[in-house]
């Protein structure tokens, strides 16, 4: 029975994984599709006055167009992210709720390699207008936020389980 439970939580979390990693690729294909349809680069429009703006910005770089030229490097690096993402997910028992930040750092990875490998630079396109801030696209936002919630969620679940395992071993 111990067995069975094992793998089916096992694949719960690899479904979960894998549907969330594609919704958050398909959001932001999407809003990068938009933005190419409705934008020429360097146009600007304003989405929130005073705060944000849509931007149409080829980047081949990484963020803030770091790395300018080494697309095929993140390519690999992406690609690294999302297998070490997914052994972690299978073989770890760890929760679904720190499994949905990890597929959210996975997807948008995969959303900006897909850019990389489609085109040879990855599509931004939002830029804050009351701040100087680099312009960056709905993957950027899902790999910023999973990395900071994943860690956090990591942290608490670690923390949770080294109670018990010490609780355990007292009795």
């Amino acid at each position: 029975m111990v067995a069975t439970s094992k793998v089916s939580a096992r694949g719960t979390r690899a479904i979960v994984f894998w549907v969330a990693a594609c919704l958050v690729l398909v959001l932001d294909q999407t809003t990068k599709l938009a933005v190419r349809s409705v934008l020429r680069v360097g146009e600007r429009q304003t989405l929130i006055p005073g705060v944000l703006d849509l931007l149409y910005v080829k980047n081949d770089g990484a963020a803030f167009s770091l790395g300018r030229g080494a697309g095929p490097l993140f390519v690999l690096i992406a690609a690294a992210v999302v297998c070490v993402a997914f052994a972690y997910v299978w073989r770890e028992d760890v929760p679904l709720s720190l499994v949905l930040p990890i597929a959210c750092v996975a997807g948008g990875g995969v959303g900006n390699m897909v850019d990389r490998l489609c085109a040879g630079y990855v599509t931004d396109f939002l830029a804050t207008s009351f701040v100087d801030f680099p312009v960056f696209n709905v993957a950027d936002i899902f790999i910023t936020c999973g990395v900071v919630v994943a860690f956090v969620l990591w942290v608490r679940w670690d923390k949770e389980r080294e109670a018990a395992e010490a609780g355990s071993e007292v009795n």
